[in-house]
C-alpha cells in the first residue's frame, strides 16, 4: 500500500543513493566541468531512463515473488534494513570525487543507458529498493509504475547537481569541516531510513510527525494567518 511512511523512507533512499558520489555521478562531474550543462544533457536523461528500465525488470520479477510469497518481504526488510546500517556507517569518510574520469566528449543518450547495465551501484539501488520498498498489496503495474515513478523524480535533480555545479562540490569537499558535516549527515539519513523500514509507526509517532509534520504544519498556518 502506497503511504505517507513509504513516500518518506522511498524518497530519502532514492535522494542518498543518487546524490551520493558513485559512476554516473563521477562521470557528470567530469562532464559538466569540462563540457559544461548542456552538452551533458543527454548523460543525464539517459541515466534515469537506463535505470528505470533496470528498475522495472527487477519490480516485475521480485514483485511477482513477493505476490506468492509475501513473508518474504518482511524477511529482506531487516536484511536491507541491516544493509542500510551498513552503508552508513561506511558513509563516513567516503565523500571524495573522484576526478580520474578522463573523456574526450560526453557520454550520449544510448551510451548513458547501456552504461546502467554494467554500473554496480545503479543495481544495488534497484535490488534494495525493489525488496525494501515494493508497495505490498499493489497492483504490480501500479507498484512498477510507482517505483519508477519516484525513482526518475528524485534522480534527475539528483544527478543535474553534479553535472551542474561538479566544480564547485569539489572545491566544497576540500573543506575537512563541511565534508564531515555531510558525511554525517548522510550517514544519519540512511540511519533513519534503516529505522523507519523496521519501525514505521514508531518513527512516525516519534520523529517524522513531531519534528517533520508539526513544524511544516505550524509554518503553513503561521504563513496563512499572516496573508490572511
Amino acid at each position: 500500500m502506497i503511504n505517507f511512511e513509504l513516500l518518506t523512507a522511498i524518497s530519502t533512499f532514492y535522494l542518498i543513493m543518487y546524490v551520493t558520489p558513485g559512476p554516473n555521478n563521477s562521470i557528470l562531474t567530469a562532464s559538466g566541468i569540462k563540457f559544461g550543462f548542456v552538452k551533458t544533457i543527454p548523460n543525464i536523461l539517459g541515466i534515469p531512463t537506463g535505470h528505470g528500465i533496470q528498475l522495472s525488470l527487477v519490480c516485475l520479477g521480485l514483485g511477482s515473488l513477493f505476490i506468492h510469497f509475501p513473508f518474504l518481504l518482511n524477511i529482506l526488510k531487516y536484511i536491507g534494513a541491516t544493509y542500510l546500517l551498513y552503508l552508513s556507517w561506511k558513509m563516513l569518510g567516503s565523500l571524495n570525487v573522484s576526478s580520474s574520469e578522463d573523456k574526450s566528449a560526453p557520454l550520449r543518450y544510448y551510451e548513458a543507458i547501456l552504461f546502467q547495465f554494467v554500473n554496480p551501484k545503479a543495481w544495488v539501488i534497484c535490488i534494495t529498493a525493489v525488496t525494501l520498498f515494493y508497495p505490498e498489496d499493489t497492483n504490480i503495474l501500479v507498484g512498477t509504475l510507482f517505483m519508477v515513478l519516484m525513482s526518475t523524480i528524485i534522480n534527475i535533480p539528483s544527478i543535474s547537481i553534479w553535472a551542474y555545479g561538479g566544480s564547485i562540490i569539489r572545491n566544497y569537499l576540500s573543506n575537512i569541516i563541511i565534508k564531515k558535516i555531510l558525511e554525517w549527515l548522510l550517514a544519519a539519513l540512511l540511519l533513519i531510513t534503516a529505522f523507519n523500514i523496521v519501525f514505521p509507526k514508531i518513527m512516525i509517532n516519534y520523529f517524522f510527525s513531531p519534528f517533520i509534520l508539526e513544524p511544516i504544519t505550524y509554518i503553513c498556518s503561521v504563513i496563512f494567518n499572516y496573508l490572511l
